[in-house]
């Protein structure tokens, strides 16, 4: 949930409600044994199982994603951080349905870039996927690298992941995002 919703669903103000959110976070991270903690993802608050923990849960408690959320995902992690603008040209007008779903699944960060947004993946993304890596330009290079491995580019990888339904995908250039922009968003 967010700050606004608690503090709405506990009629209480915002600035109580984020510091109680913060006091718990502290609390919960300096018990050793808590196998919980409380994370900000992308302005939204949410009890998870501690990240080293994840891999002895039983299938059934990990999260799905579906299936038609997961080309958006990859073409993300494959060319982050990416304008939002160029994952529409990639996907079409459904792109921003699916970056609205990523995000409040916190699988990425979408932060304002001008008229548009910049898209990266989240921690909670490395850990869903299996990647040995958090910071978001060390998950591309493994996403790319698994892709390579497989032979396949960002568009092919993408509509591999496309549920039944043909989807066109068109490649995108990597001069379209030059390394100015990769400084830039630090």
């Amino acid at each position: 949930m967010s700050t606004s919703e608690l503090t709405e669903l506990l009629d209480k103000p915002n600035n109580e409600v984020e510091e109680a959110l913060n006091n718990l976070k502290a609390t919960i991270k300096r018990r050793k044994d808590c196998a919980l903690q409380l994370t900000n993802v992308s302005g939204r608050w949410i009890f998870e199982v501690r990240p080293n923990l994840s891999q002895y849960l039983p299938e059934k408690f990990k999260a799905d994603i579906p299936q038609r959320l997961l080309p958006a995902a990859a073409l993300i992690a494959y060319h982050q951080p990416m304008s939002q603008a160029q994952l529409v040209d990639m996907l079409g007008q459904r792109a921003y349905d699916h970056v609205r779903d990523l995000s409040n699944r916190g699988l990425i960060d979408r932060r304002r870039d001008g008229l548009t947004r910049r898209l990266t993946t989240t921690r909670r993304f490395a850990e869903y996927f299996g990647c040995p890596e958090v910071e978001f330009r060390k998950v591309r290079t493994w996403f790319r690298e698994e892709a390579s491995k497989m032979g396949l580019n960002s568009a092919q990888l993408a509509a591999s992941l496309a549920p039944d339904e043909q989807m066109i995908i068109s490649e995108f250039s990597e001069s379209d995002s030059t390394e100015e922009e990769l400084q830039n968003t630090d």
